[in-house]
């Protein structure tokens, strides 16, 4: 790779510096007590646009559930996605079992080691690919994740809105990132950039005074960025249909052909936002992708379903008990929790 013009800095003390700082700050996080490459790809695959707080919670129930990648490729597609429920983006569990599956027909369930084997996979793209090569074998490659980019333009001194072209900057961020990896310890040298991203290095107010490499950062603070996209905000309304004495709900499983959350399990739309004065059971606010919404749930007689709801999938009675087993879109499991009808869940 082309060498890049980076800050002005010796490389082998910023190594030294930034793997003493993660070393003695780095999080406690579940999946960081392993070095199995299955272990590791199911992680950074549920960390792709997920929090880590949100993932940190999952990932033990879904690794516990399908603890090697044998058993992920003997799983049901409904299987994998119930335990996925709350991760959202479910098009990445897709991937992740098809990937698995391929492995196992493949190369009797060992993933590649290399990166650019790994790249092979459904699913997984330069990002993923690296993080796990680089973790679980040692490979000396480097990861570049949106922490990561803003890291490096900071350090650096890089506007992300100065005149040249986003792929000429994304080219400039990927030689500095190669040049700076080091060659014996890639995986945590990676995991501590990205952390320190996370951590220190914010996107807004970073706290350059805990910084461990703050000696040649250029910026010290923040810079220009492109503008996110904005929130949009959109009204939905459901129905909640619970049987006498708690027995069963009404759910509804959204098309498989449907590019977002197709074949997930939801609670019935209405087709009315408003049902009477005396207000909704429940608002919530729900966020998918770059939309807001504000749901309002309704509490709907059995008798009254037909009338007051539009069909748009398959129906079915779902025993409370089944819940946990059912895979839910995260508004659904966020309802039906704070209905009290999932206490397990």
């Amino acid at each position: 790779m082309e060498k890049v013009k980076g800050p002005d800095c010796n490389a082998p003390r910023l190594r030294r510096r930034l793997l003493a700082w993660y070393d003695a700050n780095r999080r406690d996080l579940p999946w960081r007590s392993t070095l199995d490459p299955y272990a590791i790809w199911v992680s950074e695959v549920m960390l792709q646009q997920t929090r880590v707080a949100v993932v940190a919670d999952r990932f033990p129930a879904f690794m516990a559930h399908f603890p090697t990648l044998a058993a992920l490729a003997r799983a049901r597609e409904q299987d994998v996605l119930a335990l996925w429920s709350g991760l959202g983006y479910y098009r990445r569990a897709r991937m992740l079992h098809q990937a698995a599956r391929q492995v196992m027909k493949e190369s009797g369930g060992v993933l590649p080691r290399t990166a650019d084997e790994l790249r092979q996979l459904p699913g997984i793209g330069e990002y993923t690919a690296a993080a796990i090569a680089s973790i679980a074998h040692g490979e000396a490659v480097a990861v570049v994740d949106g922490n990561v980019e803003r890291v490096l333009c900071r350090l650096a001194g890089w506007d992300a809105l100065d005149r040249v072209s986003k792929s000429l900057l994304r080219r400039r961020i990927s030689g500095l990132a190669a040049q700076l990896v080091d060659l014996a310890r890639p995986g945590d040298f990676n995991q501590a950039i990205m952390e320190l991203g996370a951590t220190v290095c914010l996107p807004r107010n970073p706290q350059c005074a805990q910084c461990p490499i703050s000696g040649p950062c250029v910026t010290r603070g923040e810079h220009k960025t492109a503008p996110r996209a904005r929130m949009q905000t959109q009204d939905a309304a459901y129905a909640l249909c619970v049987r006498p004495g708690k027995a069963a709900v009404l759910l509804e499983q959204r098309p498989a052909s449907e590019s977002v959350m197709g074949g997930m399990w939801e609670l019935p739309g209405l087709r009315e936002a408003d049902l009477n004065a005396e207000g909704p059971a429940m608002t919530v606010r729900h966020a998918i992708m770059q939309v807001n919404y504000r749901v309002r749930v309704w509490h709907v007689a059995e008798r009254e379903v037909s009338e007051l709801t539009r069909k748009a999938g398959r129906r079915r009675w779902v025993p409370l008990g089944e819940l946990p087993q059912m895979a839910l879109t995260g508004l659904a499991r966020k309802v039906l929790t704070r209905a009290k009808l999932t206490p397990g869940l």
